[in-house]
Formats: C-alpha cells, sequence, structure tokens
C-alpha cells in the first residue's frame, strides 16, 4: 500500500505542467459536483464535500471555480450528468486494477480505458472478478514535521487507526471508512499538515513482478490515470519506494 502512496506522492510533485493541471481541476470539479449533489452542498453537514474542496485548494483550484462546481451539483447552475463507475480490470502477468471514474460519458469512458489496456496488454474483467480482492479504507498522508512521528503513530492508533507506516517524517494512516472524520480530526488537533485524506481502495493481498515486469505494469497504470475520465487507478502491484524512484529516473 506504501508503495503505491509513495508512487502518487512522487507523480503529484512532477504534474506541474498547464495540462496537468488542468485535468486535475476537470477531474476534481467533477468530484465537487457529484459529491454535492449525494450529500449537499454545506461542507459543515457534507464530511465527503469537504474532503475534496480540501483537495481543490491543495490543487490551486480558484475559489470561483470551487463554488460554480457545488452549484452545479446542487442544481443551482445547470451542468454535465455525471456517474461514478468502478471499472475493473487486469494488467499484463495478472495484476488486478480497479478503475475509479467519474464522467458525463460511460461510453466514451469505456472506450478510452479498452483501447489502452489492450494496447499493452492488458483486459476489461466483468464486474466482481476483482473488486473482490481489494477492500475500502480511509487514508490519511501527514507531515510529522517537528512533531515525533512515532507518537503521532501511537495517538492514531489509539483513536482506532488500522495500520501506520512511517517514511522519514510522512505518516500514512489507515482507517476504517466510518473513522476517517474522526482520525483526521485527531490528527488536525495537532497542527500536523495533511498532504491527504480520502476514501481508497486498498489490496488485500500484493503480487511482486520482476522489475521489468513491474515497470511495464507501472506504464499501464500512468497511461490509464492520463485519461480524463480516470479519477483513480488501484492495483495489487507490490512497489517499494526505491522501485519508484528507479522507474521515476528511468521514464523522466
Amino acid at each position: 500500500m506504501s508503495g503505491h502512496s509513495k508512487w502518487s506522492t512522487i507523480k503529484r510533485k512532477k504534474q506541474a505542467t498547464d495540462a496537468k493541471r488542468g485535468q486535475a481541476f476537470t477531474i476534481i470539479a467533477r468530484e465537487l459536483s457529484i459529491t454535492a449533489r449525494e450529500g449537499g452542498g454545506d461542507p459543515d453537514a457534507n464530511f465527503r464535500l469537504r474532503l475534496v474542496m480540501e483537495k481543490a485548494k491543495q490543487a490551486n483550484m480558484p475559489k470561483d471555480n470551487i463554488d460554480r462546481a457545488i452549484k452545479r451539483g446542487t442544481g443551482e447552475l445547470k451542468g454535465e450528468i455525471l456517474e461514478e463507475i468502478m471499472y475493473e480490470g487486469y494488467a499484463p502477468h495478472g495484476i488486478a486494477l480497479l478503475l475509479d471514474t467519474l464522467t458525463d460519458n460511460r461510453n466514451r469512458a469505456v472506450s478510452d480505458i479498452r483501447r489502452i489496456l489492450t494496447r499493452h496488454g492488458g483486459k476489461l474483467a466483468e464486474t466482481g472478478a476483482v473488486s473482490y480482492l481489494f477492500e475500502q479504507k480511509g487514508f490519511i498522508s501527514a507531515e510529522a514535521a517537528e512533531a515525533d512521528p512515532e507518537e503521532l503513530a501511537l495517538l492514531v492508533i489509539d483513536e482506532g487507526a488500522l495500520d501506520v507506516n512511517i517514511d522519514s517524517s510522512t505518516l500514512e494512516i489507515y482507517t476504517n471508512p466510518k473513522d476517517l472524520q474522526k482520525l483526521k480530526e485527531a490528527v488536525e488537533a495537532r497542527d500536523i499538515e495533511l498532504n491527504a485524506a480520502d476514501l481508497i481502495m486498498t489490496p488485500k493481498t500484493m503480487t511482486e513482478l520482476s522489475e521489468s515486469d513491474t515497470f511495464k505494469v507501472m506504464r499501464i497504470i500512468e497511461a490509464l490515470e492520463e485519461l480524463d475520465d480516470v479519477r483513480q487507478v488501484y492495483s495489487n502491484l507490490f512497489l517499494t519506494p526505491e522501485l519508484v524512484i528507479k522507474y521515476e529516473e528511468a521514464e523522466s
């Protein structure tokens, strides 16, 4: 789990081009709209909307864009009809993939996903074929900075965290979905900077491949994540921070 999170962290630092930023804004705007549609436009009463708003601010999304996206979700402004769809598939070597999409055109979304999977030796799977290999968890990434990471880890464990990984001063905290808000507030109460707080899908077990085969799968995951309709790609590919850095250096 930590390997995949580390990969995402590295990529976020690299995504500084206007095209990448524009794609991120599109996905976040859709998330804002659909969460406001499902739970209302008041972030104080809609925890999931509050999470997405924080994500938008971290991405430096303009406040006017945030407000318009929320109003499209609540119906105050006319907007596209969005669907949240989880597609399932396989990368080469039997690596399981879950593709979390937000789209206004499911035909386009599935066509684009199928095209990339086929090109890279993967394939779409029937609903339920790989989803049983994953489970939903709350995820928090935090910078301990001057705080003691070990002390903070014990704090969140006492608050009900399922697992805590420490990488230097960065903490990755995994929780039951229902405990995400409580754990997030416990970390924030210590004036700790959050990198992310979200609901994610985590693999129950992971599959380790050779370095060259791992890189092949990482390329297909990156190609899928570049699609406008894809919000997140989850896999059961085993990664270490060292492998991720080596991959980034090879691809740069």
